[in-house]
């Protein structure tokens, strides 16, 4: 497995998105993704920097920098100056982590030695990188984009976006792997019914008791406003229709304003 990898930072954290929200969390943060998001809040992770910052202590909010790529060896020490060991998680987040699969295989095992269990953060295309490292994983969160709002970072701006329904299902079989498994679905004001009816059938033929998250968007960009109490509660029904795992969960790192 490949001993470096391209990085964005390293902090220590709370978990502020989906199921384990709030459980003491240490980021791994990779540079570098494909996708173009309408609502990305870090469009500093499209492209992999020259350098990455290492929080020096937990909580302290005081980073030092090194130079890209970054050798596992230097990411474990990093973690073990923030007390990996009192966390109940490590995220491989970007980004796109799946991008370096050879990266993410060697932390995953590196990290996974030192306590915490290892939560993968992926926008759930990349199925053949998935294969690679699904043995090392023990919490796959995947996205699930909604062509009306993400469209490939190679595809034309203003281009009608692809369906991603197939290309999830597919990723969605190998994530069934690993111990656990979660769906995530950012929502928006214009997110429409049918692609997310769609959703729901693909998941369901896969396995209806999957946990599907739905996460309002946080205002960003050219996103202006969040979706209505009313139009999520009523989302919530509609999947439920399908699915038997169901939740509405917001970014509640945003609200605390926490990195």
């Amino acid at each position: 497995m490949g001993s470096s990898a391209d990085l964005v930072e390293i902090f220590s954290s709370i978990q502020g998105e989906g199921p384990s929200v709030g459980e003491p969390t240490l980021f791994v943060r990779f540079g570098g993704c494909d996708l173009r998001c309408r609502w990305c809040d870090s469009p500093h992770t499209w492209r992999p920097p020259g350098r990455c910052r290492f929080e020096l202590e937990p909580g302290g909010e005081r980073f030092r920098e090194v130079d890209n790529p970054v050798e596992v060896a230097t990411v474990l020490e990093a973690a073990r100056a923030l007390e990996v060991g009192t966390h109940r998680f490590v995220s491989l987040t970007g980004g796109e982590p799946l991008l370096q699969p050879e990266a993410v295989g060697a932390l995953a095992s590196a990290l996974r030695q030192e306590g915490p269990r290892i939560l993968l953060e992926t926008h759930g295309l990349a199925t053949e990188a998935l294969e690679q490292v699904i043995s090392h994983i023990d919490v796959v969160s995947m996205d699930w984009k909604l062509a009306s709002e993400v469209r490939r970072a190679d595809a034309p701006r203003g281009a009608s976006g692809e369906p991603f329904h197939e290309w999830h299902q597919a990723f969605l079989r190998v994530a069934r792997r690993a111990p656990e498994v979660v769906v995530k679905v950012v929502v928006t004001p214009s997110s429409e019914c049918g692609e997310l009816d769609a959703m729901a059938s693909a998941i369901a033929a896969v396995d209806a008791s999957t946990p599907v998250v739905l996460q309002p968007v946080t205002p960003f960009g050219p996103v202006r406003e969040a979706p209505t109490a009313a139009s999520l509660l009523s989302l919530v029904r509609r999947l439920r229709e399908r699915l038997s795992s169901v939740r509405l969960i917001p970014q509640t790192h945003k609200q605390l304003g926490v990195l």
